[in-house]
């Protein structure tokens, strides 16, 4: 096994902003992982938190799994050793798809269909982060005239408190109304609780389909109580990154946001999804700025779930990788062995 690396500065169309700062560009590790002539390719997202995950952190995450020794060891088993070494999520995400994806080179199919799954017929949202109301106005139309989208994800948890994040809802709503999208809420644990109380009302009044992350990471205590009364399904999102988070949070939410980079990568990805449905819980899939490499990844899983939040690719400028498409709006993996993700400049 030959493992190379890849690093790539992408630059956002749209500087994303949340309840917790932020985010114009970002450092992507691209892992290659050849085998006998084949080639999984995997992706970091860094971030840029201090103390985050970046192509540094990665190099030396996955440098160390592999001088561990793998031959002969499954998918699985890596993926477990990883965990045992203490590998962080979005290194091991990079290294588990670009397995996979060597994985079903070598069986000649499509990932989707190696894991005995249809294509995905659920259309993605798009997001629009916490902007102003006249940047809003603004740049709703494009967002949906570009894409084509069927849903929009408003981004809410303003630093500047409900009044901030009541405006700016009323306008985006104002503006996507021609296009008729339905809407639905991340709130990136931007809210206490009597704060997400007042927002779940108002935002179920104005129908829409859910809110996501409402609450702090470390406030799911306070889940149990917003819960009981909920105008609109809550879905979990910080707060589940592994299947073994599933059975505390299933009395308190009605569904989880699983993430590639959050859970580190497709194995545990199927655990979650399978944990989450033993609970009777929704299934959604998220993205955290990534190119076609990890969309890919993550769109050949897309049958898997309720609402599917496979959208980073479409903010940004400079993706050097190709892979799925959208069609009316669903994100679809391409057609050949693999996730099917590739660097535009590669001749395979």
């Amino acid at each position: 096994m030959n493992v190379t690396f890849r690093r790539v500065l992408l630059e956002k169309i749209f500087p994303l902003r949340i309840s917790r700062g932020v985010s114009a560009r970002s450092e992507n590790l691209f892992v290659f992982v050849e085998q006998d002539g084949l080639v999984g390719l995997g992706e970091l997202a860094g971030t840029n938190v201090p103390g985050g995950e970046n192509c540094d952190t990665g190099l030396a995450e996955i440098g160390q799994l592999v001088a561990s020794g793998l031959e002969g060891l499954s998918v699985h088993e890596i993926y477990q050793r990883g965990r045992e070494m203490g590998m962080r999520p979005r290194a091991q995400a990079a290294f588990d798809m670009a397995l996979w994806d060597l994985l079903a080179k070598q069986a000649g199919m499509p990932l989707y269909r190696m894991l005995g799954l249809p294509l995905p017929t659920v259309p993605t949202s798009v997001t629009i982060g916490i902007e102003k109301p006249e940047v809003v106005r603004e740049r709703v139309p494009i967002i949906l005239r570009t894409s084509g989208a069927k849903h929009l994800k408003i981004k809410l948890g303003s630093p500047e408190g409900l009044d901030a994040d009541r405006a700016m809802f009323e306008m985006v709503r104002e503006v996507a109304r021609p296009f008729g999208v339905s809407l639905r809420v991340d709130a990136n644990g931007g809210w206490d609780l009597a704060g997400a109380r007042t927002m779940c009302r108002f935002l179920a009044e104005r129908g829409v389909d859910y809110v996501e992350q409402p609450l702090p990471q470390g406030a799911e205590a306070d889940l149990l109580p917003l819960f009981a009364d909920r105008p609109l399904p809550i879905f979990a999102d910080e707060s589940c990154s592994y299947a073994t988070d599933v059975p505390a949070l299933a009395d308190r939410v009605d569904g989880i946001n699983l993430k590639l980079m959050k859970c580190g990568g497709i194995t545990e990805a199927l655990r979650l999804v399978a944990a989450a449905r033993a609970h009777g819980l929704g299934t959604m899939i998220g993205c955290m700025g990534e190119a076609q490499v990890a969309i890919s990844a993550g769109a050949a899983l897309g049958a898997l779930f309720d609402h599917i939040d496979l959208d980073s690719q479409l903010n940004l400028a400079n993706d050097p990788t190709v892979g799925s498409e959208l069609r009316d709006g669903v994100v679809i993996p391409a057609e050949r062995p693999g996730h099917g993700a590739r660097f535009a400049d590669a001749c395979a």
